[in-house]
């Protein structure tokens, strides 16, 4: 049944795009939401980027009609119009602010549920507007279509029980065909015996069900070792220079960010693999914001590069390096071999021949993620990650984030890999407070 869908701003600067995904279903976007859309326009990230979209996109399709009336997207397609009407807004709550654009937002959805045939949902990626407007009867749905299960997302390994024989052939042959379950490319696998016995076997799935021993994952990148199978997946992944894309995903100090910095400062300092080493995090930050910070671009970077320059710091000191970590960072900076950035620089860009490390992709939307992909040129390899369950994003969630629809949209890809590490090896206090504080 035909549907009349009421967009929030939020929906609109998380993915403009959804003006075009809701099919054959009319499309209401309250004159409240086009001011808010107004007020974002000349911001500098990507919510002026996505605002400055809806505005153009919503000027061209007065060539074909009048907004206020309801224009057509196309043929078996819904329309989209921007409705003026808030006489409903006296029948809000008196606890309710009328001023507020969400309470106007609402009560532009109450009028047209009270005045139309049609099913009215509010369309928002605000928790509380959801349930103020469930709470007066207005049916209220987040925007899924991004949205991937977080309790669903590929893990990139997988335990599979097989035949003894299996495994002992495949240490003699150097392969084993696994053909019992469905495996993705680059999947990890791990053959434990069916019988029951000790016997098993790491191996990573090509095609077809042939899986090969581990050619990586026993290294130790700029003298960083594995310490547990999923940290020798990730090795494997991040210094195989076929594979073009990596995400890795773990709670906090599961290794993922320390994994990827060595492999980088091993492909680009050591092996002159890649020209250089370029590492970015999103400047969001937890909690509250401190506002300006004094000094030129590195100084004001510091703050959110801390985290990178710990890791360094912990790497070179395992080589016997007694420089400060600052002297080394500037050192091969000066050798054009590390670019430390924020991601809010990047758009515009072309990076070619690079090792790109993105920490911290769980606060990037699938659009910022997209965005960074595409930088990438000839020779580059790119890797992501993060922590889906510890999101600083107002708008996103684990469901939401670019780094878990990063997971699951390229699992299929030969050029692409994933690994979840599970274990914590920063220390026993780190992995218990992980562990048993998850909310």
């Amino acid at each position: 049944m035909k549907k009349i869908f009421v967009l929030d701003t939020s929906v609109l600067v998380h993915d403009p795009q959804a003006l075009k995904v809701f099919q054959d279903n009319d499309i209401v976007i309250p004159i409240a939401v086009v001011e808010e859309i107004d007020s974002h326009k000349k911001r500098q990230d990507d919510v002026g980027r996505n605002a400055r979209w809806v505005s153009a996109f919503l000027d061209k399709l007065r060539n074909a009609g009048h907004l206020d009336v309801g224009i057509p997207l196309g043929e078996n397609q819904g329309s989209i119009r921007v409705e003026l009407n808030h006489q409903q807004i006296d029948r809000l709550p008196a606890a309710l602010d009328r001023t507020k654009v969400d309470n106007r937002i609402i009560a532009v959805a109450l009028a047209l549920k009270d005045s139309s045939d049609l099913p009215v949902i509010l369309v928002t990626k605000d928790i509380n507007m959801r349930i103020k407007a469930d709470a007066l009867g207005i049916p209220a749905e987040d925007y899924q279509t991004d949205k991937i299960d977080i309790d669903e997302v590929y893990t990139g390994s997988r335990t599979v029980k097989v035949n003894p024989e299996i495994i002992d052939g495949f240490y003699t042959s150097g392969s084993a065909v696994v053909s019992e379950v469905e495996l993705f490319p680059n999947q990890m696998v791990i053959m434990e015996d069916n019988c029951g016995s000790s016997k098993s076997a790491l191996g990573r799935h090509l095609q077809n069900g042939k899986v090969v021993p581990l050619r990586f994952g026993n290294q130790d990148p700029f003298g960083l070792k594995a310490r547990n199978k999923e940290q020798k997946f990730a090795l494997e992944l991040l210094l195989d220079d076929e594979i073009r894309l990596v995400t890795l995903i773990g709670r906090a100090g599961t290794g993922k960010t320390l994994l990827a910095l060595a492999a980088g400062l091993q492909k680009v300092v050591e092996d002159s693999r890649y020209r250089r080493l370029s590492v970015s995090r999103p400047v969001i930050p937890m909690g509250h914001d401190l506002g300006f910070l004094p000094g030129d671009i590195d100084e004001k970077l510091r703050p959110w590069m801390q985290p990178i320059f710990d890791n360094l710091e912990f790497l070179f000191s395992n080589r016997d390096r007694n420089e400060k970590i600052d002297q080394l960072v500037s050192s091969l900076k000066g050798l054009g071999l590390l670019e430390l950035e924020a991601l809010t620089y990047i758009r515009g860009r072309s990076i070619p021949d690079q090792f790109v490390i993105v920490d911290e992709a769980q606060n990037l939307s699938p659009h910022e993620v997209k965005t960074v992909i595409t930088r990438a040129g000839e020779g580059t390899k790119i890797i992501f990650t993060g922590d889906p369950y510890q999101i600083d994003h107002p708008y996103l969630d684990s469901n939401s984030n670019g780094l878990t629809y990063l997971v699951e949209k390229f699992k299929n890809e030969k050029i692409a890999g994933h690994i979840t590490l599970v274990k914590g090896e920063r220390s026993d206090l780190a992995e218990l407070g992980s562990r048993i504080l998850t909310n």
